[in-house]
């Protein structure tokens, strides 16, 4: 027993480390997706691989070892969304860029979807944070207007042209709206919720936007983050919730104290 342990280098714990942590990132960016399936059905076919050489399954195991022999040609195929979604994480600069919205903007679009939520109408707001939203705006249309009320309020009235799409906030500013954005693909979401949240999570599982929903069928108001979707019973929650995400994040940012220092 302690043979083994003579011959563990402190290279050897971080490495485990590292795997370990690099298997919980999988395991949290797939869960609750098709994708955990998949990698079940992975998982069995490798065993019965095993299984076939044990056991002496000629042809079994010449189809399992072709199969696997292409293993990771189809595990890109397969989880090419999931690995888009892991590489924008991983690739996002420390470096916050200007993400801040301030209270009298945060003031502006909780007010209109409040005023939408009471008449039934639809809305979906994206605000972008760090990640660059430009793959989703080439749909919609460049409107790099103030943030207003009553310009959100015209965009989602049901006579708009661009009240079916998503209108998208940059750096405190309207920058375009009527926005086709991409559904999810989780197939465990409730499926009493329609195609704006489905749009909304779709969009969040891919990037570190915020996306406000209003639904004009129950009247609800929901904030939606890394795909994760949580519904708001009135207007203090709201503002308590949008001011921890833009407000105390941005203003107790460790990269831009240390770049201050």
């Amino acid at each position: 027993m302690l043979d083994i342990f003579s011959y563990f280098r402190w290279q050897d714990f971080v490495d485990i480390l590292v795997v370990g942590f690099v298997i919980h990132q999988l395991m949290t960016i797939i869960r609750g997706t098709r994708s955990v399936q998949m990698v079940v059905g992975i998982v069995i076919l490798t065993i019965g691989y095993f299984l076939a050489s044990v056991f002496d399954l000629a042809t079994f195991k010449w189809i399992m070892q072709t199969f696997l022999s292409s293993i990771l040609l189809i595990v890109i195929i397969v989880f090419q969304q999931d690995i888009r979604r892991a590489l924008t994480r991983v690739g996002k600069s420390p470096f916050h860029k200007q993400t801040e919205v301030a209270d009298k903007e945060l003031e502006e679009i909780i007010r209109t979807l409040f005023y939408l939520a009471k008449r039934r109408i639809g809305a979906l707001i994206v605000i972008e944070r760090e990640t660059n939203l430009g793959d989703f705006i080439e749909s919609g249309f460049e409107l790099d207007a103030r943030l207003t009320k009553e310009l959100l309020i015209s965009i989602f009235m049901p006579v708009s042209p661009l009240h079916d799409g998503a209108v998208i906030i940059s750096v405190g500013r309207i920058q375009h709206a009527g926005c086709i954005l991409p559904l999810t693909q989780n197939p465990y979401i409730n499926k009493r919720y329609g195609t704006r949240h489905r749009a909304a999570i779709g969009l969040t599982e891919e990037t570190d936007a915020v996306v406000l929903v209003v639904s004009e069928e129950t009247q609800e108001i929901s904030i939606v983050r890394h795909g994760a979707l949580t519904t708001v019973e009135d207007e203090i929650s709201l503002t308590n919730s949008l001011r921890a995400i833009f407000v105390a994040k941005n203003s107790s940012s460790s990269w831009k104290n240390w770049m201050k220092r």
